[in-house]
């Protein structure tokens, strides 16, 4: 059965993707090239997951969707000015290299950064197919091929994660929907293909139904009873007049059934599934934010009081943005700001938020960035009890 991948598509999201509402062009930010080639490489996991000319597609779409989610979570670290190099234990101050170039986080050590806990559904997913990459090597097909059909649940739970991640972490824009499309199949929809799949699903390699069942053995049931880990749904044929609006392929979202639909969906089996997201709307400046609260998140996350005659000191000190009125007002720094046409106004990112809590922390960065001395918080002091006086 293919990965299919869905989503909603909105006028305003095709109106933001043909440039209609375009800003200004403005310097690329530095995270951009490795978040683009993440893109690239998911899409190409899914080109070789869905070629049945393929004959290692499986194998190749663990490959590429590892690379994915390594440059993925890259870019955010660059975005996010986290240091993601190794440094020498041994060696005060010196990298570790490999040919000349800084060693950076491999994907396990970045998965651990972005999901500290190990009971993550999500980390669990990426997790699996860690350890699944090194074991693909020198299979032949027909264990890829079994390998593909008993953890497709898995493996669309890896995209559909994939893409959530992308959105949430970078916007609408960067979304696969529109690259991706919706191919046609078979699989479970006649009694025939679903027969020959189980069949088939008994044919993966001893070694490789230990190694999943292991896996799975030393997780909680909440985690891989999340859709997060394994994504299972189910396609039904619609049998109701046809909707001359109506689409080809619609998909319910479990929170708009009723108890009984709900019921009935849970008690349907296990058959073959399709794949849908439930995604958010385009809104302009989504995860942005505007100045008085962009100061209330430093503020929370320093000992001093941090306000917005702060916030505005730092952004002019370390020239973040332009000058009111300044003829070009687009030139921002992108990975800290954004300049919004319509409204003629600033927006600031998590990053620069994370940035400035970074820098602010000690008295000497406070001073350095607003050129203001650091007032400490006041801590209110509890009344004494009768006891304590």
């Amino acid at each position: 059965m293919p990965i299919v991948f869905s989503t909603w598509i909105t006028p305003e999201y095709c109106s933001f993707a043909s440039g209609r509402y375009a800003p200004a062009m403005a310097r690329p930010p530095r995270w951009q090239t490795t978040l683009d080639a993440s893109v690239e490489e998911a899409c190409l996991a899914v080109r070789l997951y869905n070629d049945s000319a393929e004959a290692r597609a499986f194998e190749g779409f663990v490959i590429h969707m590892h690379l994915a989610w390594l440059y993925l979570l890259h870019a955010q670290f660059i975005r996010d000015d986290v240091d993601f190099r190794y440094w020498d234990p041994k060696l005060k101050n010196r990298l570790v290299k490999i040919d000349g170039e800084p060693k950076r986080w491999e994907l396990e050590r970045s998965v651990k950064e972005r999901w500290p806990a190990d009971t993550d559904p999500v980390r669990a997913n990426i997790s699996l197919f860690i350890k699944l990459r090194n074991r693909l090597e020198h299979r032949h097909a027909h264990a890829d091929e079994a390998l593909m059909l008993n953890l497709a649940g898995h493996a669309h739970a890896l995209l559909v994660n994939y893409e959530s991640e992308l959105t949430d972490q970078f916007g609408e824009n960067q979304s696969l929907a529109l690259r991706l499309r919706l191919p046609i199949f078979v699989g479970t929809f006649t009694p025939q293909g679903e027969q020959a799949l189980r069949r088939f699903r008994k044919t993966l390699p001893t070694d490789l139904q230990s190694f999943v069942t292991d896996y799975e053995a030393g997780l909680d049931e909440q985690v891989t009873g999340d859709p997060r880990y394994e994504f299972r749904l189910r396609a039904m044929v619609e049998l109701a007049p046809k909707d001359k609006d109506a689409i080809a392929m619609q998909f319910t979202r479990y929170e708009d059934m009723t108890d009984e639909e709900r019921e009935f969906a849970a008690e349907l089996g296990r058959r073959g599934q399709v794949i849908t997201k439930d995604r958010k709307l385009l809104v302009s400046g989504l995860g942005r934010l505007l100045p008085k609260p962009a100061a209330a998140a430093v503020e929370n996350g320093l000992p001093y009081i941090f306000n917005v005659n702060h916030f505005s000191a730092a952004w002019k000190r370390k020239k973040v943005r332009p000058p009111s009125g300044d003829p070009n007002p687009a030139r921002t720094n992108s990975d800290f700001c954004e300049y919004d046409e319509p409204t003629k106004s600033y927006r600031y990112t998590r990053a620069y938020v994370n940035h400035l809590i970074k820098k602010c922390s000690t008295r000497e960065g406070f001073i350095d960035f607003t050129g203001m001395e650091p007032q400490l918080k006041h801590v209110p002091v509890a009344p004494q009890t009768a006891d304590q006086r």
